[in-house]
């Protein structure tokens, strides 16, 4: 007779306490559980997490937040991996997360990333989380927030924030980053007028990867393409000028180059007196994100305005009445007159 299955011990619950030394610790099972906790949507949780990071917040903000996106084949799980490693190998110790609006759907291309970067993800001081498996770009970015509190009060002081998503994704990733880096392939051409204009305009620096072999020559003319375009747009910040790189993280060639402009970015930005200013309003984005979030997810929760909602949609596509007049039924409805 086979033997019965073991039964496993249930997982102890954490207090806050416990969740507090254990980051501060740099407890790798501690911190992920502080993650999954920030990821929860349950109340309870919420309540929770929102003491933790409070106590956390004071050990958190020395990183170099960084965030990283790239066209369609550009390596870009590669680039991180060879980044990483770089910075693991000086010292560093590097947290990469990642903003995937749309890893409801597809299965989440991230969790592909994380076991295709083998020698990261066997690096100590090296630790890689996917974004959470469903959710809107809100969720999500709230999410990856505050998972940056966690990871950088346990002690990495470099923090790699990608985007898999498109479009607003990127943006969000921007506006919770000291720098913003726009991987892009050798070649510009047909592709420079493809790439949309507002992800050059929020991009500190931009990296042409797979510049070895016979892509070098091509990737020193798409530099300098892309340079003449970066002059003629608004540059993100007053006080840097928006730089183009070419690097191979295949055979890690250039690598050192692109810490140096990110350290080189956080040095200018200081002596500014900008960085600290860039913080704190990106802060008090967050702050009224959340707000504009939290009275959404009230509005559609409340029960006069689900049961209106129906009626209300049939009216509009129906041509029965105006988007305005109905709007204004779902904000009465809502408990706010004459809005």
């Amino acid at each position: 007779m086979p033997d019965a299955p073991a039964i496993q011990p249930r997982r102890r619950s954490l207090s806050v306490d416990d969740y507090v030394v254990g980051v501060l610790a740099g407890e790798r099972a501690v911190v992920a559980r502080a993650i999954t906790l920030v990821e929860s949507r349950k109340p309870a949780h919420r309540e929770t997490a929102q003491e933790m990071l409070v106590r956390l917040l004071p050990h958190a903000g020395r990183a170099h937040r960084v965030g990283i996106t790239g066209v369609p084949g550009v390596g870009k799980s590669t680039f991180i991996e060879a980044l990483g490693t770089h910075l693991t190998g000086t010292g560093h110790k590097v947290a990469v997360l990642a903003v995937d609006p749309t890893s409801g759907r597809s299965g989440g291309s991230i969790l592909g990333d994380k076991t295709r970067m083998t020698d990261l993800g066997q690096e100590p001081n090296a630790f890689i989380r996917p974004s959470p498996s469903a959710g809107t770009l809100g969720g999500v970015a709230r999410a990856t927030r505050e998972s940056m509190v966690v990871v950088e009060a346990a002690g990495f002081d470099v923090v790699l924030v990608e985007t898999v998503g498109v479009g607003q994704s990127e943006v969000t990733v921007a506006d919770m980053v000291d720098i913003f880096m726009v991987l892009m392939l050798p070649g510009a051409g047909d592709e420079l007028q493809g790439i949309k204009k507002g992800i050059l305009e929020i991009a500190d620096l931009l990296v042409i990867n797979k510049a070895d072999g016979d892509n070098k020559d091509r990737a020193q003319r798409a530099a300098r393409e892309y340079k003449g375009a970066l002059h003629i747009l608004q540059q993100a910040d007053p006080d840097w000028s928006p730089r183009v790189l070419t690097c191979s993280a295949l055979i890690k060639q250039g690598i050192d180059d692109v810490w140096g402009t990110v350290e080189e970015h956080r040095r200018v930005l200081e002596a500014a007196g900008s960085f600290e200013r860039k913080r704190a309003g990106q802060q008090v984005r967050w702050m009224w994100a959340m707000v504009r979030d939290r009275l959404i997810g009230a509005l559609e929760g409340h029960a006069d305005v689900r049961d209106l909602v129906p009626e209300l949609e049939a009216a509009v596509s129906g041509g029965e009445t105006t988007p305005a007049v109905a709007a204004t039924r779902i904000l009465t409805a809502f408990g706010l007159d004459h809005a």
